[in-house]
């Protein structure tokens, strides 16, 4: 069965943005504060971490066969030039198809029929392989429907005082997580995984 999994980086006071939609500059530093490289499918976008950081992120691209994100990431990121940088397909949730894009492609599909579809559609693109969910809005949705998981947060040392959380207005909280079952020490990062607890 395809494992549905979310993950962000995450300021240690909880947001995975500043209240802009900004911050980056200090939740992804790591990405670019260390030795060991990284290439994705974008040349132009290499990853310059530590060792520990580009092992974690190579076993994501490894086992990920498909996203799932929402409208808001596909426009703030102009569909990643044509193509995720992970280079795998990318199901869009969104009301109508964006214009100038077809609704289905190698790199993009459409969804305008709910998260339900939009997850059956990322297991199905995704085969034996994991669908990752992005974007807060997004991930709260997959885990209101009971589909989700897996939870993996980056979290980074500093306080951004306000912003956007993971699970923007999760509507079934508390919800509790069973671990971390895994832990791994970047620099300037700590790489944690967590389960969702099935429903009782």
């Amino acid at each position: 069965m395809t494992k549905v999994t979310t993950g962000a980086t995450m300021s240690l006071d909880g947001y995975i943005a500043d209240a802009s939609h900004g911050g980056f500059e200090y939740l992804f530093q790591w990405y670019a504060n260390g030795d060991v490289e990284t290439p994705t499918a974008h040349p132009e976008m290499t990853f310059r971490t530590s060792a520990a950081s580009a092992r974690h992120l190579r076993a994501l691209t490894e086992r990920t066969g498909a996203l799932v994100v929402g409208r808001r990431l596909f426009d703030i990121t102009s569909g990643w030039g044509g193509r995720h940088p992970m280079d795998v397909p990318v199901v869009v949730v969104t009301h109508s198809v964006p214009e100038g894009w077809e609704p289905e492609s190698e790199s993009f599909v459409f969804v305008t029929d709910g998260i339900e579809s939009a997850v059956a559609r990322a297991k199905a693109l995704a085969g034996d392989k994991e669908v990752g969910v992005n974007g807060g809005t997004i991930a709260a949705q997959v885990v209101e429907a009971g589909l989700l998981d897996e939870v993996h947060v980056d979290l980074v040392p500093v306080l951004l005082g306000a912003g956007i959380p993971l699970f923007a207005d999760l509507k079934i909280a508390p919800l509790q997580l069973d671990g971390p079952f895994s832990v791994v020490e970047g620099e300037g990062v700590t790489h944690l995984g967590y389960r969702v607890r099935p429903a009782a």
